[in-house]
């Protein structure tokens, strides 16, 4: 479960990780938390938020992902992992002496999306250099149970803090945080970096990605599931921060910790998905199927309590999709395409979250919280069996649907990792 931990360099990638991801969770919670009382709890406006900071995904992945194909990927995130902690410094004080408004919130928002669009695939195809391929699958697994160890434990120490002291302080918090990171890629070894051969500088560069994806139906296929599943699933946080504060009426601390209780089934989701040895189509789909039946079943959800304990298989099925879908990627690229790749994942993963957020604040502020949860739900489930059917047409494999029991969709062909 632990074997890419032998390599020295992801050792101090991942310590790294793991203090910066709590503080990164952290502010997330303090975030969401401060746009709800300076809008009067506004769904619109936590919409607004999210859409803002991953805006800048939907105009400038693609751009994001050829740079990164041509520099450093160290280097490059040594910056941007600088700049990201400078926007937090810069927002604390904001919030601390007591001046921060909304729109505020929305700038730091949108510059922290800039940022991103060169962080992830970054981030994304580093993981590579670090472990080789052989380990790739598990570092992929690894990285997301660290980001879920953070999403554990940072909405639990942010409620508290905000309770106790407000949430000018989480976002100082979370500026230090940066430095673990940063500390962590400084004392790296490069001769140890399996080190991909940098992409030389040349024209039409977005457009050869776009064509070598285009190339592949079965990847083109899973960015479209992806789109729609994450349409409504990458704006859960916001969905649970407003059925905490406008359905079950409970404050920060409730919300810190079923914000908590997501992420720990979305640890152990990645846990297991780690013990895997590469990723495999049938859990991927019977990942997004489940995603989207616990959507539905959240949304029914009559108390706070029944509501958080079913958030628990939520995380579960969120990771093991993403999870298995982003392992999945990495292995069955061209190394030089690598970046460009991943900024064509990343820019539907994260991308439809600014045309997701505003749809899932209105239909909250319309019909209630619970509403957008179960049509998000809904969308998830309609779209991956349509997808999973789409899919064994076209790699000629038998595809069975069952709803009612495990695992879901069940493929009678051998992985589609090792059948690319």
């Amino acid at each position: 479960m632990f074997r890419s931990l032998r390599v020295r360099n992801y050792r101090l990638y991942a310590m790294g990780q793991i203090v910066s991801n709590s503080g990164t969770w952290m502010q997330r919670v303090a975030q969401d938390w401060l746009v709800l009382q300076l809008s009067g709890g506004s769904g619109v406006a936590l919409g607004v938020t999210t859409a803002l900071q991953f805006l800048p995904m939907l105009f400038f992945a693609l751009w994001g992902g050829a740079i990164v194909d041509r520099l450093s990927k160290r280097g490059l995130l040594i910056t941007t992992q600088a700049l990201m902690g400078g926007l937090a410094l810069g927002l604390g004080l904001l919030v601390t002496l007591g001046a921060a408004q909304v729109w505020h919130v929305y700038l730091f928002a949108l510059a922290l999306g800039l940022i991103t669009v060169l962080d992830n695939p970054a981030r994304q195809t580093f993981v590579m250099e670090m472990v080789g391929p052989k380990d790739m699958s598990n570092a992929v697994a690894l990285n997301s149970a660290s980001f879920q160890l953070g999403r554990v434990v940072g909405p639990a120490v942010a409620g508290l803090l905000i309770a106790a002291i407000g949430s000018g302080p989480v976002f100082l918090v979370n500026a230090l945080s940066f430095l673990g990171v940063i500390a962590g890629l400084a004392m790296m070894r490069p001769s140890e970096l399996n080190v991909t051969e940098p992409a030389p500088r040349a024209k039409g560069q977005i457009r050869e990605g776009l064509r070598y994806v285009a190339g592949r139906r079965d990847l083109v296929l899973l960015l479209v599931m992806i789109a729609f599943v994450q349409l409504f699933g990458s704006n859960g946080q916001n969905l649970i921060a407003l059925m905490v504060n406008n359905v079950f009426r409970a404050g920060a601390q409730a919300y810190g910790v079923a914000a908590a209780c997501f992420a720990v089934g979305a640890l152990a989701g990645a846990l297991i998905a780690a013990r895997r040895e590469a990723p495999r189509l049938p859990v991927l789909l019977a990942g997004a199927f489940t995603f989207g039946l616990c959507q539905i079943v959240a949304g029914l959800m009559p108390t706070y309590l029944v509501f958080t304990l079913v958030l628990i298989p939520l995380g579960i099925a969120f990771m093991t999709f993403t999870a298995t879908m982003n392992a999945f990627f990495q292995l069955n690229v061209d190394g030089q395409m690598r970046g460009r790749v991943m900024a064509m994942y990343m820019l539907v993963f994260l991308g439809v979250a600014p045309i997701g957020a505003p749809i899932v604040g209105f239909l909250a502020d319309a019909f209630g919280p619970a509403a957008s949860l179960i049509t998000g739900g809904v969308v998830g489930v309609v779209v991956t069996t349509v997808i999973a059917i789409a899919l064994g047409r076209t790699l000629g494999v038998g595809v069975r649907v069952t709803p009612l029991r495990r695992p879901f969709v069940e493929l009678t062909r051998r992985p589609l990792a090792e059948s690319a």
